[in-house]
């Protein structure tokens, strides 16, 4: 007897690939299956839903495994649903962390979605493996589905014949990875070269750490184990080889990558192929460690800005911090290395979750001023989502907390299946604890949007580093903003409309959102933009589109107010200022202009504003005094207007290409290029040298996404 089995990890492509990663974890799955089984199991992997639909519909397989996770979770169960209706006989089979910690949740979960024959929770390949060998024992297909119910399998959840749960063992950990063949060189993962997807790698599994808000919280993965450093080298060698024009970037999906000490010789190992191979990893997208930082950067060293240095602390608050589980993570010590970071011109991210419990007011604004204050590149202000899996999931820890949820669509989730059936994947989001209102969570959410606005790119850089230098507190400017709001008639409306947009994307229940999208009208508008976007990209994109003038004003006059308050006298500063904001002025008049390239702002100034932003070290502005007042044109090239120009093209619908500007174009790409008209100046040659200019790297999604820009245009007419 062979056994055809179809293995799938979904991504949802209606507007673009949402999960852009080649398949490691099924073909993990898979190539542990066919060394043990061999000739008994034909198995053929699946990442795009019309595909698995056409080979479901043509040849039904004996076995259906998919993945589950928060992005893909209704999409495979609705996935089943159509693999039954033509064969009922099929043995369908979910795995992944998308499953209740406690015994009450999880038979919930196995009622509620009984079309599931078997659950492989966490890692999938023993589990897997124990299933097949049992239906090859049972020497035939006939009555399969109740067949495997009569005993426990080790690693499998089912229900025995009575429907009620069964397991011997539910979780089975494999200690020696490489036991599991490389799907990379064994040519499982040729097909996936597509142009369309990253490549993804595992150097390790597991966690030591239990945050409470992660569905890799658990105690059942604490244990780390690796896969052989050659092994990895060799898989992403091989990555290289076969990349042809695709995503010049790679995945690592390690949860604390850099902080083990064998870290250091991977790195050492990419940085070899980087040079063998053009360049190639371009960028690394990946998690660094929690703790142990300083090795953490002499790793990213080595890979000359392909890799950034995660500093996600999710809170600075202690009680909050002791709430999650997250004390034993050091974030005073690699706070403290901020200054030596920026000294190596190291880019840095962090992450920060908005209502973690315990989370106040007051204790959410001083995480930020913290972060704001050591100058991290980019800070990420995410909602609190409650992941199926994690602790902060179960109905004792919702109740400690006194935590509330509502509900709202993943953006560009969502899909119309063969069956004609709308799908649309659903999280739920903390939106008030017994620390936190909802009011206040608003007003939080609005700081975060005006802090992402005044970080992002580079427009902004000089401002927050004049106010550093006469030693102001640089994040009293967004939280000025935002207490001041009522100043300004247009910066107003811009901020309560985020708001009140934040808030009424939420449904106070998961039907509420199916029984609304299950509508063809409704569900036209997720296609179109109007529903269901990212809320905080778009309004971002809304000002640097429509209003980023008026923006860069009223926080050049918040900055006025703050120098007057602390420095009555200082009339030098507010002259400093107004070079400042000419400059700013310059990198962002009319950037988005029909006739952006021709209109060229220009400005006199007497200090070399860029090159002192540029300066790593602690030179005032005075030290770049020009010899004498010096004008300075701000330029556009050529690239830079066809760079909006696709993007208008692709996204048509006015929310949507503002939602997706953020996303798509990297932001500092967008900005003027200043050019001081001294005696050097030669109008041929700068043109020459902004066309030359290389093309900002997206730091803020560095993911390649895909687009149908046909699907617009169809729907957009």
């Amino acid at each position: 007897m062979k056994l055809k089995i179809y293995l799938a990890d979904l991504t949802y492509d209606t507007i673009s690939i949402t999960s852009d990663v080649f398949p490691l974890n099924i073909a993990l799955v898979a190539s542990y299956c066919k060394k043990l089984f061999g000739e008994h199991v034909e198995i053929k992997l699946f990442k795009y839903i019309k595909k698995l639909e056409d080979a479901i519909e043509e040849s039904p397989p004996d076995i259906l495994g998919l993945s589950n996770y928060a992005w893909n979770h209704l999409l495979g169960y609705n996935i089943f649903k159509i693999a039954l209706k033509k064969d009922p006989n099929i043995l369908t089979i979910w795995g992944g962390p998308n499953f209740p910690l406690d015994l009450p949740s999880q038979k919930k979960f196995l009622k509620k979605y009984s079309e599931v024959d078997a659950y492989i929770p966490l890692e999938g390949e023993i589990g897997f493996s124990n299933l097949i060998r049992r239906v090859i024992e049972l020497n035939s297909l006939e009555n399969i589905k109740q067949r495997i119910r009569e005993t426990p399998i080790d690693g499998v959840i089912t229900r025995n014949k009575q429907n009620e749960i069964q397991y011997n063992i539910p979780v089975i950990r494999t200690e020696n990875l490489d036991e599991i063949p490389s799907p990379y060189l064994t040519g499982l993962m040729n097909e996936f070269f597509d142009g369309k997807l990253t490549p993804m790698f595992q150097t390790n599994r597991g966690c030591p750490f239990s945050c409470t808000f992660c569905n890799d919280g658990s105690s059942l993965v604490q244990r780390v184990n690796m896969f052989s450093i050659e092994r990895v080298s060799q898989e992403i060698e091989y990555a290289a080889k076969n990349i042809g024009n695709s995503s010049k970037n790679i995945l690592i999906s390690d949860l604390n990558f850099g902080m083990f000490p064998r870290d250091l010789e991977i790195c050492s190992k990419i940085k070899n192929i980087q040079d063998r191979y053009d360049g190639f990893p371009e960028q690394i997208q990946t998690t660094t460690g929690k703790n142990n930082k300083k090795q953490i950067i002499q790793a990213i060293e080595q890979l000359d800005g392909a890799l950034r240095l995660s500093m996600s602390v999710q809170s600075l608050d202690s009680n909050v911090l002791a709430n999650v589980k997250r004390s034993n993570i050091s974030t005073d010590d690699f706070l403290a290395l901020a200054p030596t970071i920026k000294n190596i011109d190291l880019g840095t991210d962090s992450e920060v979750i908005l209502g973690l419990p315990g989370e106040t007011f007051e204790s959410h604004v001083e995480t930020l001023r913290k972060l704001v204050r050591l100058d991290i590149d980019h800070i990420l202000v995410f909602n609190c989502m409650m992941l199926m899996g994690s602790e902060m999931d179960s109905p004792e820890y919702r109740k400690k907390f006194g935590i509330k949820t509502k509900y709202r669509v993943l953006v560009r989730d969502f899909a119309k299946l063969s069956n004609g059936k709308n799908v649309a994947e659903i999280e739920e989001i903390l939106i008030s604890s017994n620390s936190l209102s909802f009011e206040e969570w608003g007003q939080l959410r609005a700081l975060d949007f005006i802090l992402y606005l005044t970080k992002i790119g580079i427009i902004f850089d000089p401002l927050l580093k004049y106010l550093r230098q006469i030693n102001l507190d640089a994040f009293d400017l967004p939280y000025e903003i935002l207490q001041n709001r009522n100043k300004n008639q247009t910066i107003q409306k811009i901020i309560d409309n985020f708001i009140s947009e934040s808030k009424d994307e939420f449904f106070d229940s998961p039907e509420d959102i199916m029984e609304k999208y299950s509508d063809d009208g409704a569900f036209l508008k997720l296609v179109k933009g109007e529903d269901g976007i990212n809320i905080l990209h778009y309004f971002t994109g809304l000002v640097l589109i429509n209003h980023l003038e008026e923006w860069i004003r009223f926080t050049f006059d918040i900055a006025r107010t703050l120098i007057k308050k602390n420095y009555p006298t200082g009339k030098s500063f507010l002259d400093d200022l107004n070079e400042l904001q000419n400059f700013c002025l310059g990198m962002g008049t009319n950037i988005f202009g029909k006739n952006r390239i021709d209109e060229i702002p220009q400005h006199v100034f007497n200090y070399d504003i860029k090159s002192w932003k540029d300066d790593k070290t602690s030179k005032k502005l005075h030290e770049y005094r020009f010899s004498s007042p010096t004008d300075v044109k701000f330029f556009l090239s050529k690239k830079q207007f066809n760079l909006y120009e696709e993007h208008i093209e692709t996204y048509t619908h006015p929310r949507t290409h503002a939602a997706e500007l953020v996303k798509r174009i990297a932001i500092p790409a967008l900005w003027r290029i200043s050019i001081p008209i001294d005696s050097s100046y030669d109008e041929k040659l700068v043109f020459q040298q902004i066309e030359s200019r290389k093309t900002e790297k997206n730091t803020y999604a560095n993911r390649k996404y895909h687009p149908k820009k046909e699907f617009w245009v169809k729907r957009d007419l």
